[in-house]
């Protein structure tokens, strides 16, 4: 099995499990009781990204988890063999399966589910389970996925200073 791949500046919280083909960009975070299991697929989190605590990321051996840069991943959400577009927020809860692609800018509700294959547009607000996609975003709450990314990337610093 390989070995994960973390840059420097990624805040791992105590607990949190990082296993296999992961890799994780610049100024990430995984925090309390995240999993990410890249036993069967590769794992790939971009930079300024944040996953939660009790967060899971894995994948089945047909597709990898691919998460972009500046995506909130909430408190016990689900990822699997999914794409999740750069500057997204996954509510908590939320369960996004095998070959789904969220785009760009999107909010996924807490505790959506998004079936497999299923593929949401940029700038979407998504809830449900099935996920349906209940109207686009404005640009006022696209900018609130950008803060919520940033005051977690502030929120690592924070904690790795005090390690």
């Amino acid at each position: 099995m390989k070995k994960p791949s973390i840059a420097d500046s990624v805040f791992c919280a105590p607990g949190a499990q990082i296993v296999g083909d992961v890799t994780i960009g610049e100024r990430s975070s995984v925090w309390y009781n995240a999993v990410l299991r890249g036993d069967c697929a590769p794992i790939v989190v971009g930079q300024d990204t944040n996953i939660q605590d009790a967060a899971v990321l894995h994948c089945s051996q047909k597709a990898p988890t691919i998460v972009g840069n500046g995506v909130t991943v909430g408190h016990a959400a689900i990822l699997h063999s999914c794409t999740v577009g750069d500057h997204s927020l996954i509510g908590m809860g939320a369960i996004v399966l095998d070959q789904a692609i969220i785009g760009k800018e999107c909010l996924i509700g807490a505790g959506a589910l998004v079936t497999p294959r299923t593929s949401i547009p940029d700038g979407s607000l998504v809830v449900g389970s099935p996920a349906r996609v209940k109207r686009m975003l404005t640009q006022e709450e696209k900018e609130q996925l950008r803060e919520n990314a940033l005051e977690y990337l502030s929120l690592s610093q924070e904690a790795m200073e005090e390690k």
